[in-house]
């Protein structure tokens, strides 16, 4: 199953200085493969596009930015 992700972050939350945007995400998480990232970078804001089969492995994908970003999770597809 495909999910985008549009994850947030205040502006005093930004990982720019502090590790980056690698510090919001796991990208060993088991059970998850990344199809894209994107930022929107000005606004505080990451778009992920992953492949993954439950809804715990995309937590555990997210677990790094849980105490500083607002998350949304839709599950997408391709087809009608």
């Amino acid at each position: 199953m495909l999910f985008h992700i549009t994850q947030t972050h205040s502006p005093d939350n930004c990982p720019k200085n502090e590790g980056g945007l690698s510090d919001l995400y796991d990208a060993d998480a088991k059970g998850v493969k990344i199809i894209g990232i994107y930022g929107a970078f000005v606004q505080h804001k990451m778009f992920y596009i992953l492949e993954a089969d439950d809804l715990k492995a995309i937590q555990g994908f997210l677990d790094p930015g849980w105490t500083r970003c607002d998350v949304s999770i839709t599950p997408v597809g391709t087809e009608i």
